[in-house]
This record gives structure tokens, C-alpha cells and sequence, in this order.
């Protein structure tokens, strides 16, 4: 057994004292600022690193490769271990942070869902607001790494559909993932940046910049205030629509896009597919909202806009309290809060592909009810789909309602209501952030929740952000026995 986990101690080593150093320069800058918390960052970064050593040493090997069943491990183990670490500043503070609330923040941070236990954000210490945006900023990168080079090789939920999207990223002097790897870490860097600069020019202070442009980017939705994007100018919500949409759209074809500026590269069935979804239900709720006659048509528009494009991409911010904006606007946020971005992207929910196969699945056996004998040949971006990529997708849609039906049952058992129940589940498997209803709405935070709802809804995060079938294979008898 140890043989089988060594190669995963090892990488998940590597990870954690990746997790010190930011830690590192999280104190630097507490010092700079004559922050009380710098020692809490330099003891989690020594406790941190010591782990990472002992883990890398323990299980050094000159050359390994990972085999499937190792890379379902890893994938998991990894987001976990990260967690474990990002909640040690939180925990150590002077706030007196229980251990179930620092491991909930964490989680959500690492997984980029963007709910929060913080009552008062605004008067935590600038480390500790830096810490929180640091781990999605981390969180949307490595999604982007799983989702475009471990995901699709694990043929999980359909995702093996767009493997050929990173195809074409040889180099003679290294290999195409060390390649790849290098292309995403520049355009998410150069991303984050151009979101700082925009934000700062829109009159954001240089913190919230950085804060909001790394929880922007990423799709996370922390914010440094209680009121998240609120107590910002219309310039600024336009400027987050825009860098949200970004973060939803599959990083290789921006890296393409990049490296040969042609629309022809842009020409993407799932982009397409996004931006249509946004364009509809943005202009059906501005409508709305003239007609109740409470905004002026540009206020409706911004407002709209930005809500519902924070709730697609699964970023979580919000500019207002949504929820008092009549039964119509509840309804809708609940339901596309399970739409989600692009494969490839920060963003998480069901994704748009899955989506627009259901609908392709569906057109075909319409077709064959009418035309028994005929043959049909679902494509999609082109390309013929073959039935095992339906049925992935099939198979990731069923554990997805069957996941949001079993937790949403648990907490009712906790005593919380349905509203709450329901949405808390929906957002943490979507990793969007604020839920509906008086406690986990949009107005709200998750600190009331008791401390088994917290541990349970974390799990959701985790199982949503690993696309569920990754984390659930673990739970298999056959996964172990080899």
C-alpha cells in the first residue's frame, strides 16, 4: 500500500510547501504593515513546511509515474491537504476562529465557492483578507490544471470530450503538460493583473484591487467588506462582468486565441453557449425590473447584469440583496445557479457543455421516436460524441441530483429549512457562494450554521469542485482492492 501512495505523499509535499511560501509572503507583508498577525503566518508557514519536507523526504524517488488509480488519490488528497493548510493561519489568529469555521473558509476559499462564516469582514486584519483571496487565487488555478490535464485523462463526467483542447501544446525542448502548464500560469497571471489595473483605474483602493481582482479572476467571490461588491461604482461592476466572463471561459482558447489572434479561434460551442445564456437571462430580469419601476433602465441593466453573470460563472459576488427583488428573480437565481461556466475555466457548476449534450441527447431521441429505423450521429463543435461520453454525462448528472437530494435531506435533519437546505447544498456542489433565504442568502453568511452542517457542506465543495466522480470512486471497495 505504501508503494501505491508514495507518488501521492510526495506531489501532495510539493503542494504544501508551495503553501508555506505564500504563507511567507503573506507575513511580509503583515510585517510591512505592522500587522499583529505576522507571527500567526510565520508559525503556520514553519508548521506547514515542516509537514512538506518530512512528506517530500519520506517519499523521494528519482523517477514515478502516476497510473490512474493514483491520480483519483492525488486529485483528492491534494485539495484536502491544501485545505488543511490554508486553514492554519486562520485557526492560529487572535480571532479565536474555531477549527470547523477555519477548515469551512479554507475550503471554500481553495475551492473557489466563496461562502463565508465572517460577520464583519471589513474588520479583519489586512493579512488575513489577503490569505482568503490568495487561496482562491490558488484554488482557480489549480482547477484550471485539473480540469485541462487530469480530469479529461480520468474520463470523468464527460470532460474526456475536450482532451484534444490541450493537444496542440508540443514543444521540441520539453514536454507539451511542462508547456501547457507554463502557458496557463502566464495568461492567468497577465488576467489577474489587467483585472487589477482596470479595478484600481476605476477608483478601488490598491488592496481591493488585488483582493477582488484575484477573487474575480478565479470565479471565487471573496470580498473584503460585508456589503462584497456593493459600495462600488457601476464602472467597477461592468469591469467584474467582464474579467467574471473571462474566468469562465475555457483557458486554453484564450492561450490560443493569444498565440494567433484569429475569430476563428474564439468560435467555441461552449462560449457560445455562455454568452447566449447570459445575454437572455440578463436581458429578461433587466426587463423585469424596468417594469417593477424600482431602477432606472441602466441601474437595471448593471444590477442584472452583475448578479446574474457573479451566479453563472459561480463567482458569488453581489451588488445588492437580490432576493427582495420578487418571487421571479429568486426563482431564476436558484436555477441558474447549476449552470456554471466552460470546461477549462475557474468556474464550476454542472458546466455548459453538459448542458448542451443533454439538449443534443435529447433532439436525437426525439428523432428516432419519429424515425425508428433512421440513424442519427450526435455531434458536437463538429466533432461525432461517442455514447460513453453521453452516458458520463448522464452518469455526472444523476450523482449530482442525487448528491443535492441526500445533503439537503441531512441538514433538514439538523433543523434548518428548506430553503436553506436546499440552496446551502446547491451552492456548495456549484461552488457559487451565497444561497437564498434569510440565513445563506446573498445578505447573509454560513456562520450560524452548527458545526455538522459546516463539516457536510465543506464535503459538498470538495465532491463539486472534483466533479464528483473523482472523489467518489475513493468510496468504492474496488478502487482499494487494486
Amino acid at each position: 500500500m505504501f508503494k501505491f501512495i508514495r507518488p501521492v505523499i510526495y506531489v501532495c509535499g510539493i503542494l504544501i510547501l508551495i503553501m508555506a511560501m505564500l504563507m511567507l509572503c503573506v507575513s511580509a507583508f503583515a510585517g510591512v504593515l505592522n500587522d499583529p498577525e505576522m507571527p500567526v503566518f510565520l508559525t503556520s508557514a514553519g508548521v506547514t513546511a515542516a509537514l512538506g519536507f518530512a512528506m517530500v523526504a519520506s517519499c523521494r524517488r528519482a523517477h514515478f509515474h502516476l497510473v490512474s488509480r493514483q491520480l483519483y488519490l492525488l486529485t483528492s488528497a491534494s485539495w484536502l491537504m491544501m485545505s488543511l493548510a490554508g486553514a492554519l493561519p486562520l485557526f492560529f489568529s487572535h480571532h479565536h476562529i474555531a477549527f470547523s469555521d477555519a477548515w469551512f473558509e479554507a475550503v471554500s476559499g481553495i475551492t473557489t465557492t466563496g461562502s463565508t462564516i465572517f460577520v464583519g469582514i471589513e474588520k479583519l486584519p489586512a493579512s488575513l483578507l489577503l490569505w482568503r483571496s490568495t487561496l482562491q487565487w490558488l484554488g482557480g488555478l489549480g482547477v484550471i490544471g485539473m480540469a485541462v490535464s487530469i480530469l479529461p485523462f480520468l474520463r470523468v463526467g464527460g470532460m474526456r470530450l475536450f482532451h484534444t483542447e490541450s493537444s496542440d501544446w508540443s514543444d521540441k525542448s520539453m514536454p507539451r503538460i511542462q508547456t501547457l502548464a507554463r502557458a496557463l500560469l502566464i495568461t492567468y497571471l497577465t488576467i489577474t493583473a489587467a483585472c487589477t489595473l482596470s479595478y484600481w483605474l476605476a477608483d478601488m483602493s490598491a488592496f481591493d484591487a488585488v483582493n477582488h481582482a484575484m477573487a474575480t479572476v478565479s470565479t471565487g467571490g471573496f470580498a473584503t467588506d460585508d456589503r462584497s461588491m456593493g459600495r462600488f461604482s457601476s464602472a467597477v461592476l461592468w469591469i467584474a462582468v467582464v474579467f467574471m466572463l473571462l474566468g469562465a471561459m475555457p483557458f486554453t482558447m484564450i492561450i490560443g486565441f493569444a498565440r494567433r489572434p484569429r475569430l476563428a479561434t474564439l468560435n467555441n460551442q461552449q462560449v457560445i453557449g455562455l454568452l447566449g445564456i447570459v445575454a437572455a437571462v440578463s436581458l429578461l430580469l433587466t426587463l423585469y425590473l424596468i417594469i417593477q419601476g424600482s431602477q432606472t433602465p441602466f441601474q437595471a441593466a448593471t444590477q442584472a447584469t452583475f448578479n446574474l453573470v457573479s451566479v453563472i460563472t459561480t463567482t458569488g459576488f453581489a451588488s445588492a440583496d437580490y432576493t427582495l427583488w420578487g418571487p421571479f428573480s429568486v426563482a431564476l437565481f436558484f436555477i441558474v445557479t447549476f449552470i456554471g461556466g466552460c470546461s477549462g475555466s475557474t468556474s464550476g457548476g454542472m458546466k455548459i457543455f453538459r448542458f448542451q449534450l443533454s439538449y443534443l441527447f435529447l433532439r436525437s431521441q426525439v428523432r428516432k421516436l419519429i424515425h425508428p429505423n433512421g440513424i442519427f450521429v450526435t455531434q458536437y463543435a463538429g466533432k461525432p460524441v461517442g455514447d460513453d461520453i453521453i452516458l458520463s454525462a448522464i452518469a455526472f448528472s444523476f450523482l449530482f441530483f442525487l448528491c443535492l437530494a441526500g445533503f439537503t435531506l441531512v441538514l433538514a435533519m439538523m433543523g434548518l429549512d428548506l430553503v436553506t437546505s436546499l440552496t446551502a447544498t446547491a451552492t456548495a456542489l456549484t461552488n457559487v457562494g451565497p444561497g437564498l433565504g434569510n440565513i445563506v442568502g446573498p445578505a447573509g453568511n454560513f456562520s450560524s450554521l452548527p458545526d455538522a452542517a459546516k463539516w457536510l457542506l465543506s464535503f459538498a465543495m470538495l465532491l463539486g469542485r472534483l466533479e464528483l466522480m473523482t472523489m467518489m470512486v475513493l468510496f468504492s471497495p474496488m478502487f482499494w482492492r487494486g
